[in-house]
């Protein structure tokens, strides 16, 4: 299936994203979801949310890491 995640077009075979989240994660040496959210077609999807939202052909992900300061 072919995404955009944070702007960037990519094929992946995930099904939630949860699942994208994991391979991102793995991919940055990411050990936590701490500090994270993840917006779906420009909606911010709760992280309790990620396992059961499904992920279609096309869609726009967008991965935010929190940062302090100012």
């Amino acid at each position: 299936m072919r995404l955009h995640i944070n702007g960037q077009p990519r094929e992946a075979n995930a099904a939630t994203l949860n699942e994208i989240w994991e391979v991102e994660a793995r991919m940055k040496e990411i050990d936590s979801p701490r500090g994270f959210a993840i917006a779906l077609n420009g909606r911010v999807v709760p992280k309790n949310q990620w396992p059961d939202t499904p992920i279609s052909d096309g869609d726009q992900i967008e991965i935010i890491r929190a940062l302090s300061g100012g």
